[in-house]
């Protein structure tokens, strides 16, 4: 086979084709190094003497729609300069993989587009191979995150399992990227990153978490001078909850059947952005339910109001609205508002932060909606570790998710 095709096509460019043949539906090259290119692995000399071989096989790409194998006796040479004997280096395999690195490009780039086992029954390999082959892949070009750029950086968690198993994410607010990934949902899951960031922690201005307790304690411990920013989103949803409390509370406490009858089944329209809601027929219902029950009113209104805070126009105005906020709650008596006035009293500073850093954890829900299409298709994950790879290449349209 001429040597310019063993080169392009296969990746062997030291070793010379002696046969091809055909064992069944596969076709095997039988390839050998030439004596004048044998040389000692150590010093490079070509005054060898050889010692015995190994038989090896190797998969290669396929040649049309047949399984292609490479075989080669790898000689065992004695230099007679440097006196080591080792075996003669292969420079189209790597140590000692059964496939070719022309075959292990070929797994990368099916995998833009199709799934494991799609590529292992395409080439008709275990689908061990193909995983093995994607994860040596990833870890080397995700194993280490860098974490050098830092400024903006979102927390967020996902459950991996069910029953209350999860995981902890850091992504990179300016390009997207998970940074970190860690065990459980406290603060302990953050310790290696806070360790691997370093004198690094100075260079983050402002991060941006949920409501958890963990988080913000974390982080206000290990970043004193960045600004701890909750995201607005999460605070909107709490409230989503506290309505939701309450409507069930009053549906159990109604004693009316026909009221009862009012209330029920009202949790989307209460709980949807009041401009949203064109349809007159969902209009008169809320009218009526909001009407029927001044503690759901009351409630609705404020759930209404409470996105005014990120609507001001600066700093001071927004801490006016929320302190109004807190004030009407709190005069209100009514437990799930108390509740939910006391938590806006707490996170205060934090949540006026986002006039200092207007981020979000937007970024970080879509990569959450990801990782849920990643773990479907993939059926649950075996290994960690490459899951934890996947995580990282999430972003990257050279793997498919």
């Amino acid at each position: 086979m001429n040597a310019s095709i063993m080169h392009k096509a296969f990746g062997i460019s030291l070793q010379e084709c002696l046969d091809m043949r055909c064992e069944s539906n596969k076709i095997v090259l039988n390839i050998q190094t030439p004596s004048d290119k044998l040389c000692c692995p150590e010093c490079g000399s070509h005054n060898v003497v050889r010692n015995g071989f190994t038989a090896r096989r190797f998969v290669s790409v396929p040649i049309g729609c047949s399984k292609t194998f490479v075989e080669m006796k790898i000689q065992r040479v004695k230099c007679s300069d440097c006196g080591c004997i080792k075996n003669e280096d292969v420079d189209f395999a790597k140590g000692k993989r059964r496939h070719t690195t022309a075959f292990a490009n070929m797994v990368i780039d099916l995998s833009r587009f199709a799934t494991i086992q799609d590529i292992a029954w395409f080439l008709d390999v275990s689908w061990d191979m193909v995983r093995n082959i994607q994860m040596e892949f990833l870890q080397k070009e995700y194993g280490s995150p860098d974490l050098s750029n830092l400024r903006y950086i979102s927390i967020d968690e996902f459950a991996t399992h069910k029953g209350q198993v999860y995981k902890t994410i850091v992504v990179d607010l300016e390009t997207g990227r998970i940074v970190f990934v860690g065990d459980g949902n406290g603060k302990a899951s953050l310790e290696e990153f806070w360790n691997k960031l370093g004198d690094r922690k100075n260079d983050i201005k402002a991060v941006c978490t949920d409501l958890s307790s963990a988080y913000t304690g974390a982080v206000t411990a290990n970043l004193p001078n960045a600004s701890l920013v909750v995201d607005h989103f999460h605070v909107v949803k709490l409230m989503n909850e506290r309505i939701d409390q309450l409507r069930r509370q009053l549906w159990h406490a109604e004693k009316d059947v026909n009221k009862r009858k009012v209330i029920k089944g009202t949790r989307w329209i209460l709980l949807r952005n009041g401009n949203d809601i064109f349809d007159a027929k969902y209009k008169t219902r809320l009218d009526n339910v909001l009407n029927l029950n001044e503690p759901l009113m009351i409630a609705y209104y404020l759930k209404e109001d409470l996105r005014e805070i990120w609507n001001q126009t600066n700093k001071d105005d927004a801490e006016l609205v929320l302190n109004e906020w807190v004030r009407q709650a709190m005069d209100s008596k009514i437990q799930p508002l108390v509740k939910m006035a006391a938590t806006l009293r707490a996170y205060k500073p934090y949540i006026l932060a986002w006039y200092d850093y207007p981020i979000s954890n937007g970024p970080t829900e879509g990569i959450n909606n990801k990782i849920k299409v990643l773990k479907r298709q993939m059926y649950g994950f075996r290994n960690d570790e490459f899951f934890t790879l996947k995580l990282y290449a999430l972003h990257d349209k050279r793997l498919r998710i």
